[in-house]
């Protein structure tokens, strides 16, 4: 099944946006797997996520919010997260 979500694309511009080579990820990952996964032919599994994620100096959960919300306007992005927000602290406040 394939994924809604662009997350190549999405680690691409945070990692253009902060500054970040493809071989800055060289700790994590070879600078070839991370032209991959922002080529679109791999994808890489949570763990990597968040090593991906350590190095851009980000949450991985942006990672992933940026990779589904690639197609949103502004609008629809705002009004997106403040859905998110708020079924995550129901979600936080069930614990």
């Amino acid at each position: 099944m394939r994924s809604e979500a662009n997350f190549g694309k999405a680690l691409k511009q945070l990692r253009e946006m902060v500054d970040v080579t493809q071989e800055d990820f060289g700790l994590v990952s070879s600078r070839t797997y991370v032209s991959t996964v922002e080529r679109g032919l791999k994808s890489p599994t949570l763990g990597k996520i968040e090593q991906l994620a350590e190095v851009l100096g980000v949450h991985p959960l942006t990672l992933l919010t940026v990779a589904y919300m690639d197609r949103l306007t502004p609008k629809e992005a705002e009004r997106t997260t403040a859905i998110l927000r708020t079924r995550l602290l129901v979600i936080v406040s069930e614990k």
